[in-house]
């Protein structure tokens, strides 16, 4: 773990709320991630941390609360505009486009960035013809970020697992994020897949683009990030470098049990 956050402040939420029905999922929430931090989420199951995800990326409107990124006003704002004001996200569960190519893919992620509009698209004007070569290049580059440009003309669904993984994070980088949402994306791989994914992610942080994970490898995570916030019940119980929170009793008897080695 190396901290390469300068203390300028990318996103700050506080006092989130968000019910469902009679259950309080997330309450009172309040965090800040510094603009170059590898920032972590951690808690038992059922403690909030992808309803925060949603709301953070507007899938989900918090019911009370301030948001705001870069000094912007995020709160209840809609999915396309977080994703054009900077914030990217993959999915707990991996959401491909499986009958498309990895390349092909990529691209998709890239059309957020894009400018042609429907003339342009239909008639195919020069203009339009430069974008979309420039559009096919940048996923091509994004493949070979991610390590699988070989994969770049099969389809999403024949990709091994941690391909798959892969070409989700290459997909959300196309869009040009200054913060990176990962959603438990060391989920199901092996220690190799693992400790290749930790590389992966100290690259694009060190190449300028921040990053929130959550993750339920408290080795991984405790080996990664630069501080991590720990959630109980919708509450956030802790927060702190790795140190701290490893330490923290209320962390140990919410969810580590023990201190991790």
């Amino acid at each position: 773990m190396a901290n390469q956050a300068n203390g300028e402040v990318l996103l700050e939420i506080s006092g989130i709320h968000k019910r469902f029905g009679g259950l309080h999922a997330l309450s009172d929430v309040a965090l800040s991630i510094n603009k170059g931090e590898i920032y972590g989420l951690i808690g038992p199951n059922g403690a909030g941390k992808t309803t925060l995800f949603n709301v953070l990326t507007g899938l989900y409107q918090p019911d009370e609360g301030k948001f705001t990124f870069k000094g912007i006003d995020l709160f209840r704002k809609k999915p396309n505009v977080v994703v054009e004001s900077g914030i990217a996200r993959t999915f707990q569960n991996i959401r491909l486009f499986h009958n498309m190519t990895a390349l092909e893919n990529v691209m998709v992620g890239r059309h957020v960035r894009t400018r042609a509009n429907v003339l342009g698209a239909v008639f195919r004007d020069p203009k339009t013809r430069a974008e979309e070569a420039g559009i096919h290049e940048r996923a091509q580059s994004l493949l070979d970020y991610v390590g699988i440009r070989k994969h770049g003309g099969e389809f999403a669904k024949n990709l091994s697992y941690g391909d798959q993984r892969r070409l989700e994070i290459a997909r959300a980088l196309a869009t040009d994020p200054q913060l990176l949402a990962l959603d438990e994306p060391a989920a199901g791989m092996n220690p190799k897949e693992t400790d290749d994914l930790k590389k992966l992610m100290e690259k694009i942080r060190n190449d300028g683009v921040t990053i929130l994970l959550i993750e339920h490898d408290v080795k991984l995570m405790m080996g990664l990030c630069d501080r991590i916030a720990v959630l109980d019940y919708g509450k956030k119980i802790a927060e702190g470098v790795p140190e701290e929170v490893k330490n923290n009793p209320r962390v140990i008897e919410a969810y580590l049990g023990a201190s991790p080695d």
